[in-house]
Protein backbone atom coordinates (compact mmCIF):
# COMPACT_ATOMS: atom_id res chain seq x y z
CA UNK A 1 0.00 0.00 0.00
CA UNK A 2 1.18 3.63 -0.35
CA UNK A 3 0.46 6.25 2.32
CA UNK A 4 -0.14 9.93 1.97
CA UNK A 5 -1.02 12.86 3.47
CA UNK A 6 -1.76 16.37 3.80
CA UNK A 7 -0.37 18.47 7.20
CA UNK A 8 -1.97 21.40 7.76
CA UNK A 9 -1.81 23.84 10.90
CA UNK A 10 -5.16 23.47 11.70
CA UNK A 11 -5.83 19.68 10.17
CA UNK A 12 -4.04 16.76 8.92
CA UNK A 13 -5.51 14.14 6.21
CA UNK A 14 -4.45 11.02 6.11
CA UNK A 15 -5.27 8.34 3.36
CA UNK A 16 -4.02 4.97 1.56
CA UNK A 17 -3.48 3.82 -2.24
CA UNK A 18 -3.40 0.45 -3.76
CA UNK A 19 -0.61 0.75 -6.75
CA UNK A 20 -2.88 -1.14 -9.13
CA UNK A 21 -6.13 0.90 -8.64
CA UNK A 22 -4.40 4.20 -8.44
CA UNK A 23 -7.19 6.46 -8.53
CA UNK A 24 -9.24 4.93 -5.88
CA UNK A 25 -8.54 6.68 -2.26
CA UNK A 26 -8.52 4.44 0.49
CA UNK A 27 -9.32 4.95 4.17
CA UNK A 28 -9.32 8.68 4.09
CA UNK A 29 -9.60 10.00 7.81
CA UNK A 30 -9.42 13.81 9.18
CA UNK A 31 -7.89 14.55 12.24
CA UNK A 32 -8.25 17.94 14.57
CA UNK A 33 -4.57 19.03 15.23
CA UNK A 34 -5.32 20.96 18.08
CA UNK A 35 -6.52 17.42 19.23
CA UNK A 36 -2.93 15.78 19.67
CA UNK A 37 0.41 16.61 20.82
CA UNK A 38 2.30 15.55 17.45
CA UNK A 39 2.23 13.81 14.49
CA UNK A 40 3.59 10.46 15.93
CA UNK A 41 0.01 10.21 17.98
CA UNK A 42 -2.32 10.87 14.88
CA UNK A 43 -0.04 8.61 12.58
CA UNK A 44 -1.15 6.30 15.38
CA UNK A 45 -4.11 7.09 15.58
CA UNK A 46 -4.87 6.77 11.59
CA UNK A 47 -3.59 3.18 11.99
CA UNK A 48 -5.72 1.75 14.71
CA UNK A 49 -8.42 3.62 12.97
CA UNK A 50 -8.02 2.13 9.31
CA UNK A 51 -7.41 -1.06 10.61
CA UNK A 52 -4.32 -0.49 7.89
CA UNK A 53 -0.96 -2.39 9.17
CA UNK A 54 1.97 -0.40 9.17
CA UNK A 55 4.20 -2.80 7.56
CA UNK A 56 1.79 -3.03 4.67
CA UNK A 57 3.18 0.48 4.11
CA UNK A 58 5.59 0.47 0.98
CA UNK A 59 5.93 3.75 0.16
CA UNK A 60 4.76 6.79 1.40
CA UNK A 61 4.67 10.79 1.23
CA UNK A 62 3.95 13.69 3.91
CA UNK A 63 3.10 17.47 2.48
CA UNK A 64 2.89 19.94 5.24
CA UNK A 65 3.30 23.73 5.66
CA UNK A 66 6.46 24.33 6.60
CA UNK A 67 9.98 24.08 5.39
CA UNK A 68 11.57 20.47 4.33
CA UNK A 69 15.02 20.01 5.02
CA UNK A 70 17.73 19.26 2.04
CA UNK A 71 17.59 15.60 2.35
CA UNK A 72 13.69 15.20 2.97
CA UNK A 73 13.60 13.54 5.91
CA UNK A 74 13.40 16.27 8.29
CA UNK A 75 10.85 19.16 8.41
CA UNK A 76 9.38 21.78 10.91
CA UNK A 77 5.41 23.04 10.27
CA UNK A 78 5.36 26.66 10.24
CA UNK A 79 2.06 27.22 12.75
CA UNK A 80 2.75 24.62 15.25
CA UNK A 81 5.34 23.37 17.54
CA UNK A 82 5.79 20.09 15.67
CA UNK A 83 8.83 18.98 13.96
CA UNK A 84 8.53 15.31 11.41
CA UNK A 85 11.42 12.72 11.22
CA UNK A 86 10.63 10.38 8.95
CA UNK A 87 13.69 8.06 9.84
CA UNK A 88 12.27 8.20 13.35
CA UNK A 89 8.46 7.59 12.06
CA UNK A 90 10.06 4.60 9.92
CA UNK A 91 11.47 3.14 13.22
CA UNK A 92 8.60 3.20 15.41
CA UNK A 93 6.10 1.88 12.99
CA UNK A 94 8.24 -0.17 11.18
CA UNK A 95 7.63 1.10 7.55
CA UNK A 96 9.73 2.80 4.76
CA UNK A 97 11.31 6.08 5.63
CA UNK A 98 8.27 8.50 4.36
CA UNK A 99 9.24 11.74 1.66
CA UNK A 100 8.26 14.69 3.00
CA UNK A 101 7.63 17.64 0.46
CA UNK A 102 6.16 21.33 1.24
CA UNK A 103 2.38 21.24 1.16
CA UNK A 104 2.24 23.10 -2.26
CA UNK A 105 4.42 21.03 -3.91
CA UNK A 106 1.71 18.13 -3.57
CA UNK A 107 -1.04 20.51 -4.08
CA UNK A 108 1.11 21.51 -7.52
CA UNK A 109 0.57 17.58 -8.18
CA UNK A 110 -2.43 17.25 -7.37
CA UNK A 111 -3.35 19.96 -9.24
CA UNK A 112 -1.76 18.77 -12.79
CA UNK A 113 -2.91 15.05 -12.40
CA UNK A 114 -6.94 15.84 -11.11
CA UNK A 115 -9.79 14.51 -13.41
CA UNK A 116 -11.86 16.81 -15.63
CA UNK A 117 -14.38 16.29 -13.20
CA UNK A 118 -11.99 17.85 -10.56
CA UNK A 119 -11.62 21.24 -12.58
CA UNK A 120 -13.63 23.99 -13.52
CA UNK A 121 -12.25 25.66 -16.40
CA UNK A 122 -11.70 29.34 -17.51
CA UNK A 123 -9.90 29.15 -20.73
CA UNK A 124 -9.66 26.73 -22.94
CA UNK A 125 -6.36 27.80 -24.98
CA UNK A 126 -4.41 26.07 -26.95
CA UNK A 127 -2.32 23.02 -24.74
CA UNK A 128 0.74 21.53 -25.78
CA UNK A 129 1.24 18.06 -24.92
CA UNK A 130 5.21 18.69 -23.35
CA UNK A 131 5.28 22.17 -22.36
CA UNK A 132 5.62 23.38 -18.88
CA UNK A 133 2.22 24.42 -16.60
CA UNK A 134 2.20 26.67 -13.23
CA UNK A 135 0.39 26.23 -10.15
CA UNK A 136 -0.59 28.71 -8.08
CA UNK A 137 -2.57 28.86 -4.95
CA UNK A 138 -3.69 31.98 -2.63
CA UNK A 139 -4.58 30.75 0.62
CA UNK A 140 -3.03 31.39 4.15
CA UNK A 141 0.08 32.08 1.82
CA UNK A 142 0.50 32.57 -2.10
CA UNK A 143 2.03 29.81 -3.26
CA UNK A 144 3.54 28.75 -7.29
CA UNK A 145 5.43 25.96 -8.67
CA UNK A 146 6.31 24.47 -12.08
CA UNK A 147 4.92 21.40 -12.70
CA UNK A 148 7.40 19.65 -15.91
CA UNK A 149 6.10 16.74 -17.69
CA UNK A 150 8.09 13.67 -19.26
CA UNK A 151 6.97 10.68 -20.90
CA UNK A 152 6.91 9.08 -17.64
CA UNK A 153 4.69 11.45 -15.21
CA UNK A 154 6.07 14.69 -14.21
CA UNK A 155 8.62 17.00 -12.06
CA UNK A 156 7.63 19.69 -9.38
CA UNK A 157 9.70 22.59 -9.42
CA UNK A 158 8.99 24.82 -5.94
CA UNK A 159 10.00 28.14 -5.83
CA UNK A 160 8.88 31.04 -3.47
CA UNK A 161 7.03 33.14 -6.10
CA UNK A 162 4.81 34.68 -4.01
CA UNK A 163 7.41 36.70 -2.11
CA UNK A 164 7.91 38.54 -5.56
CA UNK A 165 7.63 42.26 -5.41
CA UNK A 166 3.35 43.50 -5.84
CA UNK A 167 3.25 45.76 -8.90
CA UNK A 168 0.18 47.82 -8.75
CA UNK A 169 -1.75 48.05 -12.33
CA UNK A 170 -3.79 51.49 -11.64
CA UNK A 171 -4.18 54.71 -9.31
CA UNK A 172 -6.24 52.58 -6.71
CA UNK A 173 -3.60 49.60 -6.24
CA UNK A 174 -0.75 51.94 -6.36
CA UNK A 175 -2.96 53.66 -3.07
CA UNK A 176 -3.22 50.11 -2.15
CA UNK A 177 0.84 49.89 -2.36
CA UNK A 178 1.41 53.00 -0.02
CA UNK A 179 -1.17 51.58 2.53
CA UNK A 180 0.63 48.08 2.47
CA UNK A 181 4.51 49.82 2.55
CA UNK A 182 3.42 51.82 5.85
CA UNK A 183 2.94 48.42 7.32
CA UNK A 184 5.58 46.22 6.20
CA UNK A 185 9.15 46.49 5.00
CA UNK A 186 8.34 44.93 1.41
CA UNK A 187 5.08 44.67 -0.60
CA UNK A 188 5.07 41.33 -1.58
CA UNK A 189 2.08 39.91 -4.06
CA UNK A 190 1.25 37.78 -0.98
CA UNK A 191 0.43 40.62 0.80
CA UNK A 192 -2.27 40.89 -1.30
CA UNK A 193 -3.01 37.99 -3.03
CA UNK A 194 -3.80 35.69 -0.10
CA UNK A 195 -6.40 35.42 2.90
CA UNK A 196 -4.52 37.87 5.16
CA UNK A 197 -4.39 40.12 1.67
CA UNK A 198 -7.63 40.02 1.29
CA UNK A 199 -8.48 41.12 4.70
CA UNK A 200 -5.48 44.03 4.31
CA UNK A 201 -7.34 45.31 0.90
CA UNK A 202 -10.78 45.52 3.07
CA UNK A 203 -9.32 47.21 6.10
CA UNK A 204 -7.39 49.63 3.26
CA UNK A 205 -11.38 50.25 1.55
CA UNK A 206 -12.68 50.61 4.71
CA UNK A 207 -11.02 51.14 7.40
CA UNK A 208 -12.05 48.08 9.38
CA UNK A 209 -10.26 45.15 10.25
CA UNK A 210 -12.22 41.70 9.66
CA UNK A 211 -11.07 37.84 9.16
CA UNK A 212 -10.59 37.23 5.27
CA UNK A 213 -13.56 35.08 5.40
CA UNK A 214 -16.21 37.68 6.69
CA UNK A 215 -15.13 39.46 4.15
CA UNK A 216 -15.37 36.76 1.75
CA UNK A 217 -18.78 35.76 2.79
CA UNK A 218 -20.22 39.04 3.26
CA UNK A 219 -18.82 39.85 -0.68
CA UNK A 220 -20.72 36.55 -2.04
CA UNK A 221 -23.96 37.76 0.19
CA UNK A 222 -24.27 40.87 -1.94
CA UNK A 223 -24.70 42.78 1.65
CA UNK A 224 -21.48 45.14 2.13
CA UNK A 225 -20.32 47.33 -0.85
CA UNK A 226 -17.21 47.60 0.55
CA UNK A 227 -16.69 44.05 0.97
CA UNK A 228 -17.62 43.34 -2.90
CA UNK A 229 -14.76 46.11 -3.83
CA UNK A 230 -12.36 44.48 -1.56
CA UNK A 231 -12.71 41.02 -3.16
CA UNK A 232 -13.36 42.59 -6.51
CA UNK A 233 -9.78 44.11 -6.04
CA UNK A 234 -8.51 41.10 -4.79
CA UNK A 235 -9.48 38.96 -7.78
CA UNK A 236 -7.94 41.67 -10.20
CA UNK A 237 -4.51 41.50 -8.73
CA UNK A 238 -4.95 37.84 -8.71
CA UNK A 239 -5.31 37.48 -12.10
CA UNK A 240 -2.50 39.85 -12.70
CA UNK A 241 -0.36 37.48 -10.85
CA UNK A 242 -1.41 34.08 -12.12
CA UNK A 243 -0.74 35.81 -16.07
CA UNK A 244 2.56 36.92 -14.96
CA UNK A 245 3.73 33.80 -13.46
CA UNK A 246 2.28 31.75 -16.21
CA UNK A 247 4.38 34.03 -18.72
CA UNK A 248 7.61 33.46 -16.58
CA UNK A 249 7.87 29.94 -17.83
CA UNK A 250 5.28 30.24 -20.86
CA UNK A 251 2.68 27.77 -19.56
CA UNK A 252 1.36 25.99 -22.47
CA UNK A 253 0.81 23.26 -20.67
CA UNK A 254 -1.48 25.21 -18.53
CA UNK A 255 -2.09 27.09 -15.44
CA UNK A 256 -3.99 25.80 -12.69
CA UNK A 257 -5.16 27.81 -9.49
CA UNK A 258 -5.48 25.12 -6.51
CA UNK A 259 -5.33 27.24 -3.12
CA UNK A 260 -8.18 27.11 -0.76
CA UNK A 261 -9.67 30.40 -1.53
CA UNK A 262 -10.34 29.89 -5.45
CA UNK A 263 -12.75 27.08 -4.96
CA UNK A 264 -14.79 28.69 -2.29
CA UNK A 265 -15.66 31.65 -4.45
CA UNK A 266 -15.75 30.24 -7.90
CA UNK A 267 -18.90 32.26 -8.57
CA UNK A 268 -17.25 35.85 -7.99
CA UNK A 269 -14.36 34.55 -9.50
CA UNK A 270 -16.28 33.37 -12.80
CA UNK A 271 -17.61 36.68 -12.68
CA UNK A 272 -15.09 38.94 -11.71
CA UNK A 273 -11.83 40.79 -13.88
CA UNK A 274 -10.04 37.59 -13.38
CA UNK A 275 -9.71 36.38 -16.77
CA UNK A 276 -9.45 39.85 -18.14
CA UNK A 277 -6.08 41.00 -16.04
CA UNK A 278 -4.73 37.46 -16.55
CA UNK A 279 -4.49 38.17 -19.99
CA UNK A 280 -3.40 41.31 -20.31
CA UNK A 281 0.06 41.90 -20.95
CA UNK A 282 0.15 44.38 -23.96
CA UNK A 283 2.11 42.94 -26.78
CA UNK A 284 2.47 39.89 -25.05
CA UNK A 285 -1.45 39.28 -24.42
CA UNK A 286 -1.75 36.84 -27.18
CA UNK A 287 0.37 34.24 -25.45
CA UNK A 288 -2.03 33.98 -22.66
CA UNK A 289 -5.17 33.52 -24.63
CA UNK A 290 -3.07 30.68 -25.49
CA UNK A 291 -2.76 29.03 -22.07
CA UNK A 292 -5.52 26.44 -20.58
CA UNK A 293 -6.73 28.31 -17.54
CA UNK A 294 -8.15 25.84 -14.66
CA UNK A 295 -9.85 26.06 -10.96
CA UNK A 296 -8.63 22.98 -9.08
CA UNK A 297 -11.93 22.42 -7.37
CA UNK A 298 -10.84 18.70 -5.33
CA UNK A 299 -10.52 19.16 -1.69
CA UNK A 300 -8.69 16.49 -0.99
CA UNK A 301 -6.00 18.04 -3.96
CA UNK A 302 -2.84 17.85 -1.90
CA UNK A 303 -3.56 14.34 -0.73
CA UNK A 304 -3.81 12.90 -3.25
CA UNK A 305 -0.86 14.95 -4.90
CA UNK A 306 1.47 13.13 -1.66
CA UNK A 307 0.32 9.93 -3.00
CA UNK A 308 1.07 10.79 -6.37
CA UNK A 309 4.66 11.81 -5.11
CA UNK A 310 4.79 8.79 -3.51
Amino acid sequence: MILGGDIGGTKVLLGIEDPENPDRLLQERRYVCAEFTDFDAILDTYFRDSGVAPPTIRRSCLALAGPVADDGRHAKLTNLPWTIDGDALAQRFGMPSPRLVNDFVAAAMGAVTSAAAQRVTLQAGTPLGLAPCVVVGAGTGLGMALALPHESGWRIVPSEGGHLAFAPSDEEQVRLWRFLAARHRRVTWERVVSGPGLAAIYEFISGQRLAPEVVAQRALDGRDGQAQRALDLFLAAYGAYAGDMAMTCLARGGVFLAGGIAAKILPALQRSDFLKTFGDKAEHAHLLAEMPLHVAIDPSLGLKGALRLA
